[in-house]
């Protein structure tokens, strides 16, 4: 069976080349017995998977169970995964039967694998190490002929660093790893999905189907869609039922999604509101304060260096000081030096750089306050003193060409 013919079996929507490469691994590893971790975010339908492994197997006449692990309380979970004696704890009542027992010949599907309590993954690594398991209150070894197939949308190697999940069960669990793509990893697939999903709702409810404007179709594709298909689902199914106009605008869309429409969130969209990282909000503020510090540092340097080398003649010199005193016109602080061009003193310490200008008495200011301006100059002055050659300039001010593209772009610099 082709991965066309498995997506019409199952359901499945989309062209994307990451859901057809998960697809397919899940059809070329079926007919084996091979362990299978699916991973993939929350609502991506990571629970299709292993149904098209079960039933392209050898095992398809056998039962298959789906167990949300996350779902079953810690006490409970033993008794339920491999079965108790009677009177084995309070209200056991009668023997039962768990999973491992029941699915003897099939697949067990445990989805969110990552939730299973410490002594549970013991457990479940020597089912899958042996096949044999104990009962919860027996002595008695018994053997079962199980596929396990598990998913979860934790990171296990952070699960691992962190204690919460056994590495030698992690490497039973993920002989073959499978990969559902988010949904803003698909793209291609949002207007399909959502179209389809509207149309399925519009037949349901009977009403008319759905229509979208340019500009919404624009807002589904750069949506983040932390939720996945569940929630573009759920987004479909409320405009089908709410909304009485048929065609869907940006402005209507706006009203159901979360406030980061169109917006590209930075690296710290996670990190900064999760305190499991081991960093406190208020740490990493500090270190990215810090860092910018250490850039600034870093700039005041390199322009020293200009300064100093045979290549800052008197002419750019002369440029500096001009540009500190406009600063100091334009901004209406108080001026703190009258100096000449060649009364421009380096002083240099060993992690900073502080520039100064002799007056009677004298006093000092801190280079920093106007870095951004003296950069701008300085970056004006190289452009122009190498015709606009960019790579030369560049080598000039001591800094890769593409920091140079850079605060050209950020400066608004004519070059």
């Amino acid at each position: 069976m082709d991965v066309l013919s498995i997506k019409q079996r199952f359901g499945i929507q989309g062209h994307s080349p990451l859901l057809d490469r998960a697809i397919d691994v899940a059809r070329q590893v079926a007919p084996t017995d091979i362990t299978v971790l699916i991973t993939g975010e929350s609502g991506t339908g990571k629970e299709s998977f292993p149904k098209i492994i079960h039933h392209l197997s050898a095992r398809k006449h056998g039962p298959y169970i789906a167990v949300n692990c996350g779902a079953i309380p810690e006490g409970t979970i033993d008794s339920e995964l491999f079965g108790h004696e009677k009177g084995s704890f309070t209200g056991a009542h009668d023997a039962r039967k768990g999973y491992f027992e029941v699915v003897n010949g099939g697949t067990i599907f445990l989805d969110e694998v990552a939730e299973l309590p410490l002594l549970t993954q013991v457990r479940l690594l020597r089912v899958l190490e042996t096949g044999e398991f104990i009962k919860v209150g027996s002595s008695k070894v018994l053997k079962t002929d199980v596929r396990v197939v598990g998913a979860t949308n934790v990171n296990l190697q952070e699960a691992i660093a962190k204690g919460k999940f056994r590495e030698d069960l992690y490497y039973r669990l993920n002989t073959v790893p499978i990969h559902v793509p988010a949904l803003r990893d698909r793209k291609e697939d949002i207007i399909l999905l959502f179209k389809k999903f509207t149309n399925d709702f519009a037949e349901k409810y009977r009403m008319p189907p759905m229509q979208l404007s340019p500009d919404a179709e624009d807002i589904l594709l750069n949506h983040r869609w932390t939720g996945n298909v569940r929630q573009l689902k759920n987004l479909a199914e409320q405009l089908s039922v709410i909304e009485k106009e048929r065609l869907i605008t940006a402005d209507t869309l706006r009203k159901y999604l979360p406030g980061d429409v169109d917006v590209r969130l930075p690296v710290l969209f996670k990190e900064l509101g999760d305190t499991s990282s081991g960093l406190s909000e208020r740490e990493i503020l500090y270190k990215l304060l810090f860092e910018m510090k250490r850039d600034i540092n870093d700039m005041k340097k390199i322009i020293t260096g200009i300064l100093q080398s045979e290549h800052a003649d008197n002419d750019l010199q002369e440029n500096h000081a001009q540009v500190i005193e406009r600063l100091y016109r334009d901004r209406d602080l108080p001026q703190v030096y009258k100096s000449e061009p060649n009364e421009l003193h380096i002083n240099r310490d060993e992690d900073h750089v502080v520039e100064s200008f002799e007056e009677e008495p004298h006093e000092y200011v801190e280079e920093s306050l106007f870095i951004q301006d003296k950069e701008k100059d300085l970056i004006i002055k190289a452009l122009h003193k190498h015709n606009g050659r960019r790579k030369k300039a560049a080598k000039e001010l001591g800094i890769s060409e593409r920091t140079l593209y850079r605060k050209i772009k950020e400066y608004d610099i004519e070059s």
